[in-house]
């Protein structure tokens, strides 16, 4: 009893100078009532249908979260030349192996009915096919659909009066081209919201279900179940998902260039200290971005700014979907010209197949020169060797290598694959602006999302670190808890010796 006493002096001494405090704040108390009276009786599909709208509510508040996606692929032309990714659609969910590409809007899959469509794959990939009718959630797009009126759209629209179905015909730049119709149905993925919590996570988007399909897209050596569209349009899965507060709108890709390749994509803001932004051209149907000047070396190369400047069939923009990079002559020219003057003394340049080569006996750190695009809010894009560089084979057993920018006559600058390889690029439409660094893509990466109070929440891909706020409010509450942890102790104590 003595030891009792003594402790509880001890601990009356500590707790004193703050019980001031709480003795302030007055006591109330909240009535509850039920919102369903014991004798009512109530279906559970009422139940159902209030616990669905409490959620909504609930739902509207939350954080949005970072969704991750596994990639697969390459950048090397001679191998695979694109990079994919995996999607589940459909109830229950269906694996599709889609295409990352970022130069086109729409999500499509290959329709079980498209007759004509590759069934089968040199990636090592079995090709899977949309079933609407083996879905229970999917449904079709109507003709009166708000989708299938919208002047917006970056693919051309009809409808089938018979049948009320909203239909779509895609074309791409190489010259392939896809149709089909619309479904709305589950699109399934996880979600890391805050401190490494994990949420399996569905939501109904529109995509396209593809029933005809024609140019590359009906090679078989490179034949995949679709395209992720993730460009800047109203039926980008992005610009649903960002709508609805589901996810944040912007998102990011880390594309490993060596090896085996595949990368990182995630929906949400990669964060490194070294990534430089430039703004988008406003009011574009893809990413442009204003390009201003090419650098070799250090030096500026004597190209008139205007060439660069957007237009309706001029302007640069970046696209995951294509697997080179693509220059307009009159800067095409200069590159080119500057380079084979500073590596003519180490290297033998030579035309192969219509293209500026270069035999070389040595590493290509050592004779060739760093390349820079720079562009508005000086952000600049360095260029290492092996980033405009395409190994093309062997000459008498001297390695070949070819100029990978291919030049174009008129129309836009691409930058594909081979200069977006091995950086980090993050997609901000909040803010309508790009960022990227250079990156060794195996690697982990840090991503922040924005909460509805436009506050950071720090995750990463492999990793996840705590927000300063969540660690401010900790801090705040330690004190609180110590205090309570003692009246507890003091309160069972004295009970237990009374």
């Amino acid at each position: 009893m003595r030891c009792f006493l003594s402790l509880l002096l001890a601990l009356a001494t500590f707790l004193l100078p703050i019980l001031p405090v709480f003795s302030a704040v007055p006591v109330s108390f909240l009535p509850l009532e039920r919102a369903i009276p014991l004798s009512q009786r109530v279906e559970l599909e009422a139940l159902r249908a209030r616990d669905r709208a409490r959620h909504a509510r609930i739902l509207q508040g939350v954080v949005s979260g970072v969704v991750d996606f596994s990639v697969k692929g390459t950048s090397d032309p001679s191998t695979i030349g694109l990079y994919y990714t995996k999607v589940k659609l459909g109830s229950p969910p269906r694996e599709f192996n889609v295409q990352i590409d970022t130069g086109s809007d729409i999500l499509w899959v290959t329709c079980n009915t498209c007759g004509d469509c590759p069934q089968s794959s040199q990636l090592a990939i079995q090709l899977n096919f949309f079933d609407t009718a083996s879905s229970s959630t999917a449904a079709l797009i109507s003709c009166s659909d708000p989708i299938c009126t919208s002047s917006t759209l970056s693919a051309a629209t009809a409808c089938t009066p018979q049948i009320n179905q909203c239909s779509y015909t895609f074309q791409y730049g190489d010259g392939s081209g896809t149709s089909g119709y619309y479904v709305s149905d589950a699109m399934y993925f996880d979600m890391i919201l805050g401190q490494s919590t994990l949420a399996n996570t569905s939501a109904k988007i529109v995509f396209g279900c593809s029933t005809y399909q024609s140019g590359d897209l009906t090679k078989t050596d490179k034949a995949v179940d679709g395209i992720f569209g993730f460009g800047p349009g109203a039926l980008s899965v992005i610009s649903q998902l960002s709508s609805r507060g589901i996810t944040p709108k912007v998102f990011s890709h880390c594309l490993k260039g060596e090896s085996d390749g595949g990368g990182i994509l995630v929906i949400g803001e990669i964060l490194e200290p070294s990534i430089v932004y430039s703004p988008l051209v406003p009011s574009q149907p893809h990413y442009n971005l204003y390009l201003q000047s090419i650098a070799v070396n250090g030096r500026l190369l004597p190209i008139n700014s205007a060439v660069f400047a957007t237009s309706n069939n001029r302007g640069t923009i970046v696209d995951s979907g294509t697997t080179l990079a693509y220059l307009i002559q009159e800067a095409y020219d200069p590159l080119v010209n500057a380079i084979t003057t500073i590596v003519s003394q180490s290297a033998t340049p030579i035309i192969s197949k219509g293209s500026q080569c270069y035999l070389v006996s040595t590493s290509l750190g050592d004779i060739f020169p760093p390349v820079s695009l720079n562009f508005a809010g000086g952000a600049s894009m360095g260029l290492k060797p092996q980033e405009y560089l395409l190994h093309n084979g062997f000459i008498d057993g001297v390695a070949m290598w070819c100029i990978g920018f291919q030049k174009v006559q008129e129309g836009v600058t691409i930058l594909g694959d081979l200069v977006l390889k091995d950086k980090i690029f993050v997609y901000d439409l909040a803010h309508q602006r790009i960022g990227w660094t250079n990156y060794d893509c195996s690697m982990s990466v840090n991503v922040s999302v924005t909460t509805s109070k436009d506050e950071f929440v720090n995750a990463g891909q492999f990793s996840v670190r705590s927000s300063g706020s969540e660690v401010d409010i900790l801090t705040e509450l330690l004190p609180l808890s110590i205090v309570a942890l003692f009246m507890h102790i003091i309160f069972l104590w004295g009970f237990h010796f009374l």
